[in-house]
């Protein structure tokens, strides 16, 4: 098994298929195992022959057995549409349904889970049931996310598949911090397999995920919450992943740890175990303090955070408002860098930001007036911070605009700052880079609202944590589907292939007097047509009879 680039004469086009050697009739042939997509430019077909020797090796080194196990309706019907197709002489007045089950989520995702190797995560011979159930809760996360006791409902409801609630928390016991390492080891091994260059960069963020309860123990804690819950317990989880959004690694720290020093060594552990020769942490500019990027300076860890610019000292904020001392960055865009507290301060200039700035400010405080407008002591609700300190009231209720504090904030717009000690990385290089952290904050929405992974219902620290992994196998899934998806077809969200997914169902019908089962497989759609040949598996509407 090979991969072999075909090209177009006269086009840029590049195919990039996975084919073996076969012979027929005494003679040898090349047969397509795999077609990965379609290459525009040199970096597009590195990236899919990425994808291909990932795809070989799994192919070759970890075949499966099929999907589910027999012992289930569904489960065969499953199995049984992968047989060849042949005629069904039935009269259709006598067919009933017996059960609508959905299964695109566990044939897709259940591929993906395997070649991430979570199949493999407990052992199918000593623990057979956990081993089993572990697999479904998954793909229950992906499908329709829900409490565990909820999981087991819909499960049943919609994909035909009973699971004991109890033998779920029995399950989620075994994910003790072994196999949590584990877990992490083979997601950030399978991420490194997909990309063509060594995994230097890391985006890196941070969430409080409270819970609901008011009962404090070593990993619930009190502490700043980004959810509004100051009163609740939570914890923290700081996600890390690559540019293009895959997940390298989580940690779950105590809820309090924001505000203590433990989060950088916990960094520095991470780059030691998962073998990074260099990483760059890119960050939100909430997310350190001074004093973390001290204590990062001197483990030797790099770092791209942004910097609250109005905040530095007046010395520096006179040079930034000074455009005079700008240079050319991108098109209209431009630089300036000083040297702040012996690391490097960079600041661009966007006229596309400058209008959007102004935009929305000017949106911000027409909707304050607005609302000051309905009040009947509008004075009670004006402050200096935020929008408001742009309005005074004159009088009994007279609200006038004050020009001075207007004039002084659009001499900030278009104007962004990020620290960094990275030393060799020029200034274009540097925003582009904080500008791809958005990867990690889509990835905290899947995590956080796709995928439901708060609030939090269990209360026992290592329950907690297995919800956790859990919620990260998912997200993996889910992130390494979109990412291939991506690179072979085009550009679907997690949200589209997910609601594709949940729409590939099959209608199981029994024969009144024969008692025998047919499947009607829906019709597929364009995007399930997409996502079902991403993975190599055969997609068909064609009714079967099921054995």
């Amino acid at each position: 098994m090979f991969l072999r680039v075909k090209t177009t004469p006269n086009s840029p086009r590049r195919s990039v298929q996975l084919v073996e050697s076969v012979r027929t009739g005494g003679k040898i042939r090349q047969r397509i195992v795999r077609h990965l997509g379609i290459a525009m430019d040199d970096d597009e077909l590195v990236r899919l022959k990425q994808l291909g020797d990932f795809v070989k090796t799994k192919i070759e080194n970890e075949r499966q057995p099929s999907l589910f196990p027999p012992e289930q309706l569904v489960e065969q019907a499953i199995k049984a549409g992968r047989a060849e197709e042949r005629p069904l002489p039935v009269d259709l007045k006598l067919l009933e349904e017996e059960q609508r089950v959905i299964t695109g989520i566990h044939e897709v995702y259940g591929a993906m889970y395997r070649q991430l190797g979570f199949d493999g995560l407990l052992s199918r011979h000593r623990h057979p049931t956990s081993h089993h159930i572990l697999f479904h809760i998954v793909m229950a996360r992906i499908a329709n996310p829900d409490s565990k006791r909820g999981s087991v409902r819909r499960l049943e409801e919609d994909f035909g598949i009973g699971l004991p609630l109890e033998k779920v928390y029995r399950m989620m016991d075994r994910l003790d911090g072994g196999l949590i390492e584990r877990l992490r080891t083979r997601v950030g091994d399978a991420t490194r397999a997909l990309l063509p260059e060594p995994l230097t960069v890391l985006f890196f963020d941070c969430t409080t995920l409270y819970f609901e309860s008011f009962t404090e123990d070593e990993l619930k804690q009190n502490g700043f919450s980004k959810d509004g819950k100051p009163g609740q317990p939570q914890v923290l989880l700081a996600l890390m992943v690559t540019a293009d959004g895959l997940p390298v690694s989580y940690e779950v720290f105590p809820g309090a740890t924001y505000e203590g020093h433990s989060l950088v060594p916990a960094l520095a552990d991470l780059r030691q175990r998962r073998r990074l020769d260099r990483a760059v942490y890119v960050a939100d500019r909430g997310m350190f303090s001074n004093d973390n990027l001290k204590e990062m300076d001197g483990q030797g860890l790099d770092y791209i955070v942004g910097a609250r610019i109005k905040r530095l000292p007046k010395g520096i904020t006179e040079k930034i408002l000074d455009k005079d001392a700008y240079r050319p960055l991108a098109g209209e865009a431009l630089s300036a860098e000083w040297e702040h507290r012996g690391r490097r301060l960079v600041v661009s200039w966007s006229p596309v930001r400058a209008r959007k700035d102004a935009h929305d400010r000017q949106n911000a405080i027409a909707k304050l007036i607005k609302k000051l407008e309905r009040s009947n002591n509008p004075k009670e609700l004006l402050s200096n911070h935020g929008n408001k300190r742009f309005i005074a009231v004159e009088g009994a209720a007279r609200l006038v605009l004050n020009e001075d504090k207007i004039r002084e904030a659009e001499r900030w717009d278009g104007l962004q700052g990020i620290v960094t000690n990275v030393r060799d990385m020029p200034h274009r290089e540097l925003f582009a880079r904080y500008r791809d952290l958005w990867q990690v904050e889509e990835s905290f929405r899947i995590t956080k609202h796709d995928l439901r992974v708060r609030p939090i219902f269990h209360w026992v620290p290592r329950r907690v944590k297995a919800h956790l992994a859990i919620s990260f196998m998912a997200f993996a899934c889910v992130r390494h589907l979109s990412y291939r998806v991506a690179i072979q077809k085009q550009r679907i969200s997690p949200e589209v292939i997910r609601n594709a997914l949940i729409h590939r169902q099959c209608s199981v019908l029994k024969h009144k007097r024969t008692g025998q089962r047919y499947v009607v497989p829906s019709k597929p759609t364009p995007n399930m047509e997409k996502i079902y040949d991403t993975m190599g598996i055969a997609l068909s509407a064609t009714p079967y009879e099921l054995d």
